[in-house]
């Protein structure tokens, strides 16, 4: 097992073989490293990050941006290319549903969003070997869609 310091964080990560894990990187780290390459497109795209891993009672919301007076609500979804199952696949109903609560308690916790639009997007990030690949899909999913 390696450990690995983050430079300019206290944060500690380890790595190391863990069965099923590709190249080595356990599902953690994968997906610490799946959440900075989303980022990191999304500022490149225009998305302003407000908030990454905002915690409330009930669970996390991934980021929290914002893009052409909207505020955004994402989800990050993060697989290895050799899985063969789609990333968004994992946001199902009650994920959805548990999105739309955790949103509406941001909003309670900053007032100076309230009245503003809001939307949920599903960012998806695949990696095969080195490369990474992100897909944007742009109001994934509305509160009451099933």
């Amino acid at each position: 097992m390696m450990i690995v310091r983050l430079q300019g964080t206290s944060r500690t990560v380890r790595r190391g073989l863990r069965s099923g894990a590709e190249e080595g990187v356990d599902s953690k780290w994968f997906g610490f490293l799946a959440e900075g390459v989303a980022a990191r497109h999304l500022k490149r795209i225009g998305y302003r990050i407000l908030a990454r891993n905002w915690r409330s009672k009930g669970g996390e919301i991934d980021l929290v941006a914002w893009r052409d007076e909207t505020l955004i609500f994402c989800e990050i979804k993060a697989r290895h290319v050799a899985t063969g199952r789609e990333p968004g696949d994992a946001i199902d109903v009650h994920k959805r549903r548990r999105l739309v609560q955790l949103a509406d308690n941001y909003l309670r916790h900053h007032p100076e969003w309230e009245g503003c639009a809001c939307r949920f997007d599903a960012i998806l990030v695949w990696r095969a070997g080195w490369c990474w690949q992100v897909e944007v899909i742009a109001d994934a999913f509305r509160p009451g869609w099933e």
